[in-house]
């Protein structure tokens, strides 16, 4: 099993490390096979402080880092201490040369000070919540903080931003993985929405609807029973009875990004699971998905994931247990074209 290894340090945040054993422990294969080993580390085994009026016990020191394949480091309401700025130092510098070459590194939260402090992050996109990112950019100038986004994916090494984008983070490694099923499987088991894309904004200024304000949540149900449609923004629009105007101006106040976007991600998503859990053809696939040709849904899949749905196919439906590595690339914030705006 690929084994994941959290570090915790005084303190952690409870709900980061249950994010993180809850949605890695549930990840199974088509068999009923446990996909994931889940191990918790601290720089000292026994008693850990949280942010709350409560302890944990670890049983496991940092030498629990040396099996690791993916570690993940958790936040710290003491991230912000004497050392912020510097390289580790004392037992975080020790437990971190115990880590091998290669392996996938990932943050939550402000646990991305770690990583810069480590030198991990230098050259890389990386994000962490809103309200530290100016702090992270000022201590760590080789860091290419991106404050907008939920998380950020350079193959190997992996951001999120606050504790509710530690969800996306680690379906979006679950998905890389092992497929659009398996993770799809984990968030229906965990009752959360099965996929954030990452650039989407940390920040969404009208997440929940004021009571008696129109909402554009009948357009997103009815767009997601005719995915296979050419679909307008007029259409779109008239299901919650609002302009062009005020419906895309709204929906991006409650979803973070523009319609257009949301729609391509839908379309792609919904192609994924054609590939995986079907025999359809791509053509048909396409169309079923709303892309109406091949080429189009090629052209789109290459852009969103650097593979193509061929590819993608034969890498989830291929070799049992083979990893796909997403390339960096096909992660970056969504940035409109100007037919998307």
């Amino acid at each position: 099993m690929h084994r994941i290894v959290t570090l915790v340090r005084t303190g952690v945040l409870p709900i980061e490390l249950g994010i993180v054993h809850r949605l890695f422990g549930q990840a199974r294969s088509a068999a009923g096979e446990q996909l994931y080993d889940v191990v918790t580390c601290a720089l000292v085994p026994g008693e850990v402080r949280t942010d709350a009026d409560f302890t944990i016990t670890v049983e496991h020191g940092p030498q629990a880092l040396a099996d690791a394949d993916t570690v993940i480091v958790l936040s710290s309401d003491e991230d912000y201490g004497p050392q912020a700025g510097g390289g580790l130092e004392g037992q975080l510098a020790g437990a971190f040369a115990l880590i091998r070459p290669g392996t996938r590194m990932a943050s939550i939260c402000t646990g991305a000070f770690v990583l810069a402090a480590a030198g991990i992050l230098d050259g890389r996109r990386a994000t962490t919540h809103w309200r530290s990112a100016c702090d992270l950019r000022a201590l760590y100038p080789a860091v290419d903080v991106e404050e907008n986004v939920l998380y950020t994916d350079s193959g190997d090494v992996l951001t999120s931003a606050g504790v509710a984008a530690g969800l996306d983070l680690c379906l979006h490694m679950i998905r890389r993985d092992h497929g659009a099923a398996v993770a799809n499987e984990v968030a229906r088991g965990t009752v959360v929405a099965p996929h954030r894309e990452g650039g989407q904004a940390q920040f969404i200024s009208r997440p929940v609807p004021e009571p008696h304000t129109s909402s554009t949540t009948k357009a997103r149900a009815w767009a997601l029973r005719h995915l296979d449609r050419q679909l307008s923004l007029r259409e779109l629009a008239a299901q919650d009875s609002m302009s062009v105007r005020t419906f895309t101006r709204r929906f991006r106040e409650e979803v973070g990004i523009s319609p257009v976007q949301w729609l391509t991600q839908r379309r792609i998503e919904r192609a994924r699971q054609l590939l995986e859990e079907s025999d359809l053809p791509v053509d048909r696939i396409a169309v079923d998905a709303g892309f109406g040709t091949a080429a189009s849904l090629r052209q789109h899949f290459q852009a969103a994931l650097g593979v193509s749905p061929s590819t993608y196919r034969a890498t989830f439906r291929g070799v049992h247990g083979t990893e796909w590595t997403v390339p960096e690339s096909a992660f970056t914030a969504n940035r409109e074209s100007p037919e998307q705006r």
